[in-house]
């Protein structure tokens, strides 16, 4: 609708329409009309009063018959949205277009890089913002018809990997390799603690280090290849599980070489310089501090290998290259950005950094050096066996293979949603409790919303498509009105990298839905014909929401 009025104004002013879209509020209450639209921003153009300039738009204006009536009130036009012809043409383009309502086609390419594990560490509960984060971005890309590469970047090589190496050598040597999060997670908490405990053993570890890099020893170099493979095999169920996927996987080992290749053309430009054995440039005079490139023994630090993986990226010839990191990482990454412009590096102008928050335990920070943290696979099972307990409640002869597929899209639902609803900027204190209850802002409450609509559309006995609108109430009016913000929320999300305003939005269409539920009888009643078509109308945007966030729905709870 906001499209239709910025039309009728657009033929009026000057402003362009996406400018007038902009300016368009919706009025405190229904009695004030349905959208308003204030003329401040006029009085330059007619260099009148805004209230006088409100009241000649009013009688210039020739509106179409899903307009009722425009007023005026003071400087503001509102405008009086004839509903029955509003609701009969939304839910009629909501049931043809289906997964397709709301979608634009903007031709662009965008490498969304995410998750980024390392291996030898623990995946824990802290990666699954940024995997939901990432896939939720790139599922909202694709939504506006761009070509998405879905890129992760693994720390392979450095001195978390020497640690573990070292610490599995020397301690663990007799125990079987596993295929195991849990216990890969394990042997790097045990290095951390015996280097804490002996700090002579560091030296230990930067020998293992260096001939890692320079894969000098053969042993240490299939041991290195061998654990490493089975990080790697570790990830793929958890990813399958989290419903996402990857385009591109790179390696710091693969651009290790020509990460210490661009340091010494740093040097030679006098671009960086050699700082007590270290290269490093200096950004202290721009309040970025000092970025190290290579350590006093030669090998390469993480800086140097962005700089390489920055050239692999551009060679993909993409529109945008969203980073989605932490926001520990923010200075880093800056100092990055900056050094890529003193390169005149041109793509940097293209590259983005989506940050998000910590995810904390409500004791504390959870930490993949201590340990205090929890494990994926520990945290999924603790959900998933309490999804099982509430869904036996409710179904107690259900079959075990369906017990277990649909108390795991409830149990990722309810994860994922916890780590999405909240602005990406604030840091989570994660409660188990609340991400799983049933009711309320959550995951869980969301698939049963849709499950609802599911199951009152399976009753009806009605094959009849077309509808009649003899009369709407409130409920039927709040929740038409919700299902026609979908398209502007989902471009606002798009354009503003925050896929909470779609959680958000899904919650308050839930929570409309339900109260339309209990208000309004659907079978059986006068209106069946079209409080159907509203069912299924929600059932659709909900739907598209959940799947822009990157959760599975389920036809029964």
């Amino acid at each position: 609708m906001k499209e239709a009025i910025a039309t009728l104004l657009k033929k009026e002013v000057l402003l362009k329409k996406s400018e007038i879209k902009k300016l368009i509020e919706t009025p405190p209450s229904p009695e004030m009309g349905d959208y308003a639209f204030p003329c401040f921003s006029l009085s330059k153009q007619f260099k009148k009063n805004p209230n006088q300039i409100a009241e000649e738009l009013k009688n210039k204006i020739k509106f179409p018959r899903q307009i009722e009536k425009i007023e005026v009130s003071g400087a503001y036009l509102n405008f009086f949205v004839n509903r029955k012809i509003f609701a009969k043409n939304l839910v009629n383009q909501i049931l043809k277009q289906k997964n397709n309502f709301g979608k634009k086609k903007f031709n662009l390419k965008r490498m969304v890089e995410f998750s980024q594990p390392n291996t030898h560490k623990s995946f824990h509960v802290g990666h699954i913002r940024g995997t939901s984060l990432g896939e939720s971005l790139a599922r909202i890309a694709e939504f506006f018809g761009e070509k998405v590469i879905r890129a992760n970047y693994s720390g392979d090589t450095g001195m978390h990997i020497a640690k573990w190496i070292w610490c599995y050598k020397k301690y663990h040597s007799k125990e079987k390799l596993k295929k195991d999060e849990s216990w890969i997670a394990l042997i790097y908490v045990d290095a951390v603690k015996k280097l804490s405990a002996n700090e002579k053993f560091q030296k230990e570890v930067d020998m293992v280090n260096k001939k890692i890099e320079d894969k000098s020893d053969k042993e240490i170099n299939a041991l290195w290849k061998k654990t490493r493979q089975l990080s790697i095999d570790s990830w793929k169920k958890i990813y399958k599980e989290l419903n996402t996927h990857f385009d591109m996987h790179y390696f710091e080992s693969e651009v290790e070489k020509r990460g210490k290749e661009i340091t010494k053309e740093l040097v030679k430009k006098g671009i960086a310089k050699i700082s007590d054995g270290a290269t490093i440039i200096d950004f202290e005079e721009q309040g970025l501090g000092v970025l190290v490139f290579l350590r006093r023994d030669g090998t390469v630090l993480y800086a140097g290998k962005d700089l390489a993986l920055a050239e692999k990226k551009v060679e993909k010839k993409m529109d945008w290259y969203i980073y989605v990191v932490a926001d520990e990482q923010n200075l880093y990454l800056k100092q990055i950005f900056k050094t890529l412009e003193l390169m005149k590096f041109k793509e940097v102008k293209k590259f983005h950094h989506v940050s998000f928050g910590l995810v904390k335990l409500p004791e504390g920070k959870m930490s993949s050096r201590t340990g205090e943290n929890i494990l994926y696979s520990n945290f999924l099972k603790e959900v998933t066996d309490f999804a099982k307990r509430r869904i036996k409640e409710r179904t107690p002869k259900i079959k075990n293979n369906e017990l277990e597929k649909r108390a795991l899209i409830i149990s990722v639902a309810a994860i994922k949603y916890s780590m999405l609803k909240q602005r990406s900027s604030k840091n989570i204190i994660f409660k188990k409790q609340d991400a799983l209850n049933f009711e309320g802002d959550t995951g869980p409450y969301l698939l049963y919303s849709y499950a609802r609509a599911g199951s009152i559309l399976r009753k009806t006995k009605s094959k009849n498509k077309q509808f009649k609108i003899k009369q709407l109430n409130q409920n039927e009016i709040k929740i038409i009105k919700k299902l026609s913000q979908f398209p502007e929320v989902v471009l606002n999300a798009y354009s503003n990298f925050n896929p909470s305003l779609i959680a958000n939005y899904s919650y308050h269409l839930a929570q409309i839905f339900n109260e339309f539920y209990h208000a309004c009888p659907v079978i059986g009643s006068e209106q069946e014909s079209f409080r159907l078509a509203l069912v299924k109308s929600f059932k659709h945007v909900l739907e598209n929401s959940l799947n822009l966030l990157g959760i599975e729905t389920l036809e029964k709870m």
